[in-house]
């Protein structure tokens, strides 16, 4: 798939698949498999496959995203994300991938400390400009989309534009953590001028973190012009108790009941 193209009809669903990479890791068995997950996943109509490889690789450790880069090889009308702090190891493993032939369609870069918990802020601009800049320009040498991870503040989007981001990932847990709350309205609106803020500026538009099938429907009908979404936690606490297939079509099934107005 072009990097540069976009599903502009329909939103994508991107699986994160660290958790899967987190159980896997608490024994030496090889189970549960990563690119077994991914398989699954695709199979059942999943856009494309997400994975967050800390320094620390206590889930996705660096053999995971190479072993999912091959099996990428056999979904060319898939994409292939991978996401990480581009000042600490993304990079080197982007090039590597490269360097093999092997696909790479976006680089999400995060803001994250080494260590970090879970992803929980935004890039800032203009304070990030000059350290992202560089970094942004050899990933669009190397053929490869840039989204940032973004608070939902549409002063900011100008400035991703302005650094060379192909697309912003807005950071959706403020909108999760309100879902049961009389703030959700609040919440959705700001997500909305956001998102409005971003496309404004040129910028495509992705969404994660804490998007689950309560939230998921709502939120793509109040905020315009999401591409993607990226979800890993919640779908793959779905999964241990629906199984893989069952899950992706759930989701799809929210990603469709929220177009179908």
């Amino acid at each position: 798939m072009n990097p540069a193209s976009s599903l502009t009809h329909r939103t994508a669903l991107s699986v994160n698949l660290n958790k899967v990479a987190l159980v896997r890791n608490t024994r030496h068995l090889g189970i549960p498999s990563v690119t077994r997950a991914a398989t699954l996943c695709l199979q059942a109509g999943a856009r494309g496959i997400t994975v967050h490889p800390r320094p620390d690789e206590r889930h996705i450790r660096r053999h995971d995203v190479f072993d999912l880069a091959d099996l990428m090889q056999a979904w060319p009308d898939r994409e292939y994300n991978i996401e990480g702090n581009p000042l600490h190891n993304l990079m080197g493993i982007a090039r590597e991938v490269k360097a093999r032939g092997l696909p790479l369609h976006q680089l999400t870069f995060v803001p994250d400390a080494q260590g970090q918990f879970t992803s929980d802020h935004g890039w800032r601009f203009p304070a990030d400009a000059e350290r992202l800049a560089p970094v942004i320009a050899e990933a669009r040498t190397l053929g490869v989309r840039v989204s940032l991870f973004m608070d939902a503040e549409p002063e900011q989007m100008v400035g991703a534009r302005a650094v060379g981001a192909d697309r912003v990932e807005l950071y959706t847990e403020p909108y999760a953590a309100a879902w049961q709350t009389p703030q959700r309205t609040a919440q959705l609106e700001r997500f909305r001028a956001a998102a409005q803020a971003a496309l404004d500026a040129g910028l495509g538009l992705n969404a994660g973190h804490d998007l689950n099938r309560d939230n998921l429907s709502a939120f793509l009908r109040s905020v315009p012009g999401v591409q993607e979404v990226s979800i890993g936690h919640a779908l793959i606490a779905d999964a241990l108790e629906l199984g893989y297939a069952a899950t992706i079509v759930d989701y799809n099934r929210c990603i469709d009941e929220a177009f179908a107005g």
